[in-house]
């Protein structure tokens, strides 16, 4: 079938696996929010919120649906959230954040994908995120920032950035800040289509690969840590544009 056909398959696979990977964050998410109450959105207001991020993400129904049920039934899995740093290559520096049953397993696995990829190395607690700020970061179809703007300030929330580029919006709130925020702009757009409605960490400062070496090494760590199960989310100061 030729090399078009195998560029599209990788494509098509890579494009499934980063969705099995988003369905299985949210899932672990989702349980976790659930069980950390009632497991009912109308009576927990952690699960209500973390069911509007998911759905913003196009999280299919049923992988909702299925996390809620696991937390109603006897399962007695139970998540810890923890933080692991590291250096990468090119002064570039990442954080990895697990949700796992086995925090010995996950330290491992994070330890090793640091190890194999060169330039990089695993760090201790607060050697790289405290140059970063943890925020609410949104992007979607909008380009009207007046309107946006009051629309933040009535919902009381701390924008920290608004800007639009070719009718797409960014705005990034006070972490504190996010389902406020979410709230005001699917009051605002009630037919919103974000494509990015997050909490996430951003670096204080970026750096740029210069080197091919560093770049690809750069990606391999990525895609390593990618692979771990228990890697939910991954932070870097790494600006590829």
């Amino acid at each position: 079938m030729g090399r078009a056909h195998e560029v599209r398959a990788a494509a098509m696979a890579k494009t499934a696996a980063m969705k099995s990977k988003l369905y299985s964050r949210y899932g672990k998410e989702l349980y976790i929010a659930a069980k950390s109450g009632v497991p009912d959105p109308d009576m927990n207001l952690t699960l209500a919120r973390k069911i509007k991020e998911a759905k913003s993400n196009q999280v299919p129904a049923d992988v909702i649906k299925r996390a809620i049920d696991k937390a109603k039934g006897n399962d007695s899995t139970s998540y810890e959230e923890v933080r692991y740093e590291g250096f990468g290559p090119g002064n570039s520096t990442v954080i990895v954040d697990c949700l796992t049953d086995n925090t010995n397993r996950s330290y491992t696995n994070v330890k090793t994908a640091f190890n194999k990829c060169k330039g990089a190395k695993i760090a201790g607690a607060g050697a790289v995120s405290f140059g970063y700020e943890q925020v609410g970061l949104f992007y979607f179809p909008y380009d009207d920032e007046e309107k946006m703007l009051d629309a933040m300030m009535e919902a009381d929330v701390d924008v920290l950035d608004l800007n639009v580029e070719d009718g797409e919006m960014m705005v990034k709130t006070a972490y504190a800040d996010f389902s406020k925020a979410q709230d005001a702009i699917e009051k605002l757009i009630p037919d919103v289509k974000f494509d990015t409605c997050e909490v996430t960490m951003l670096a204080n400062e970026t750096v740029k690969l210069t080197s091919q070496e560093d770049i690809d090494a750069y990606h391999k760590l990525l895609d390593t840590l990618n692979d771990i199960d228990d890697v939910n989310k991954i932070y870097s100061n790494v600006d590829e544009d």
